[in-house]
């Protein structure tokens, strides 16, 4: 059994619902949802004439390999609506396989761990409070520890709908 650690986000549509839709759909295809985070508010990262974010960290046990997960991870965010457009650009739902197991993968579609993981408060702020020991595998650091170095200002807080 495969341990991934994962980030959903969007910020169109109905964002509560969607990564709602995507927790279940998880469930459903990819492997069990261990534990969620709450959901966190964000500021939009690269391009930021857009709207907030909503972001979730999850945990699943999976059967599958990482790129199989990534491949149905793809599937899921095609079923909620998602259309590939602009990077960091406006989306319905963005799945990112942030960690799987301790492995380290450097394909010319997946790299794991996420290789911006660290820089960025929106994924380290709720993968903080589901894994804050997990270490990075390349970077032989918590969660925690790279949370607390990480020089990002983006607001990252909890959503109050």
């Amino acid at each position: 059994m495969n341990t991934a650690i994962l980030l959903i986000g969007g910020n169109l549509g109905d964002r509560t619902g969607n990564l709602q839709q995507a927790v279940q759909l998880i469930q459903e295809t990819a492997g069990e949802v261990v534990q969620t985070s709450a959901l966190y508010q964000t500021a939009p990262w690269g391009a930021v004439d857009q709207p907030d974010y909503l972001n979730q960290g999850v945990e699943i046990r999976t059967n599958m390999d990482a790129l199989t997960l990534l491949h149905t991870l793809l599937e899921i965010e095609r079923k909620i609506g998602r259309i590939r457009q602009q990077k960091w650009g406006s989306r319905v739902i963005d799945i990112d396989l942030i960690f799987f197991n301790d492995s380290v993968i450097s394909l010319p579609e997946l790299k794991v761990p996420h290789p911006r993981m660290q820089l960025r408060q929106f994924v380290l702020v709720p993968l903080l409070e589901i894994v804050p020991n997990y270490v990075h595998p390349v970077l032989h650091q918590t969660v925690r520890e790279l949370a607390a170095s990480c020089t990002d200002t983006l607001p990252a807080g909890r959503y109050q709908p």
